[in-house]
């Protein structure tokens, strides 16, 4: 039993995280691809389909759903097969669109971004309140560097959609960083323009600690002095203050609910291990269990070496 038990509580990346159908889909379709037998693609396309039937009008978990697949299948065919064979599926048009984005993010630029664009409008045609199309509009104007006026339209029709949508607070906050089109002042600005209306517990909540553990990374990368003294940022109020409020109420078991909870929950260990709070960071680690996300901990090198390394310098 000893050795079955040690397996248990072995880390692993699960993009999924608690996603247990996305989960179980990945899985076949990992299987499913590697066969090579007639009619993948129809079965594929059929396993995509149900998952997006469940659950409609969830527009965190369908988000998250989406993201997670368009980081798969981003060099697949499966995505443009599935749109071609279901022009009118809003779904299929959103992951087709989603997973050019993530693939133009790879190479630098997108092939049509016009193409891109045209099947975002489609989709929301096809489905008018759902604001993942708008999400991978976003994206593509800031990739392709669009004026701000097609940024914000984007991130306006978001909000009307979903007020607290979470990967749209995390894109507008990289669009606003001084690594891509703002500065660290706009970057503050918006943090303080959302805090005080934002509910604690919201699926976006973490915007402002990304933030905090984005300016840790960039002092880290930049090496030299900056390097050195990169520890020194998490005495600064306003990174003490949103480990404070962090660490107090996101391991609790009913506070947060929504899709990405257990990526959250890994930027806090990270940042709690970062500022050496190691005490407190404890109960952060039991809380997250053995489900490891890629970022933060790739800043250092391997992730689930990071994790694991971490999680037993917090005692565990």
């Amino acid at each position: 039993m000893s050795f079955l038990s040690s397996r248990r509580r072995k880390p692993r990346l699960a993009p999924e995280l608690d996603d247990g159908d996305l989960g179980r889909l990945l899985k076949s379709l990992r299987a499913t691809t590697r066969s090579g037998t007639f009619g993948t693609t129809d079965l594929c396309v059929a396993q995509l389909s149900r998952l997006f039937e469940q659950d409609p009008g969830d527009w965190d978990r369908r988000a998250h759903r989406l993201s997670v697949l368009a980081d798969y299948l981003s060099e697949s065919h499966l995505p443009s097969a599935w749109a071609t064979r279901e022009p009118g599926n809003a779904s299929a048009l959103v992951l087709a669109a989603w997973s050019e984005l993530v693939r133009g993010r790879d190479t630098g630029g997108l092939a049509d971004s016009s193409a891109a664009a045209k099947q975002c409008l489609r989709a929301a045609d096809l489905d008018p309140q759902d604001p993942a199309p708008w999400v991978v509009l976003l994206g593509i104007a800031r990739l392709e560097r669009y004026a701000q006026s097609d940024v914000f339209g984007a991130w306006n029709e978001i909000l009307a959609r979903d007020r607290w949508h979470r990967e749209a607070y995390l894109s507008m906050l990289a669009h606003l960083s001084p690594e891509e089109a703002g500065s660290r002042v706009q970057v503050l600005d918006f943090i303080d323009s959302i805090r005080p209306r934002m509910p604690a517990n919201a699926p976006c909540a973490a915007v402002e600690l990304t933030a905090q553990v984005m300016q840790y990374n960039a002092a880290l990368a930049r090496g030299g002095v900056d390097a050195l003294v990169a520890r020194n940022h998490w005495t600064n109020p306003q990174a003490v203050e949103s480990l404070e409020r962090a660490h107090h109420t996101w391991p609790q078991p009913s506070f947060f609910h929504h899709a990405k909870t257990l990526a959250d929950l890994n930027l806090l260990a990270y940042a709690l291990m970062a500022a050496d709070r190691r005490q407190q960071a404890a109960p952060v680690f039991e809380a997250i269990g053995n489900t490891v996300t890629a970022w933060p901990w790739n800043s250092g090198g391997d992730s689930l070496a990071a994790f694991e390394h971490a999680r037993n310098r917090a005692g565990l």
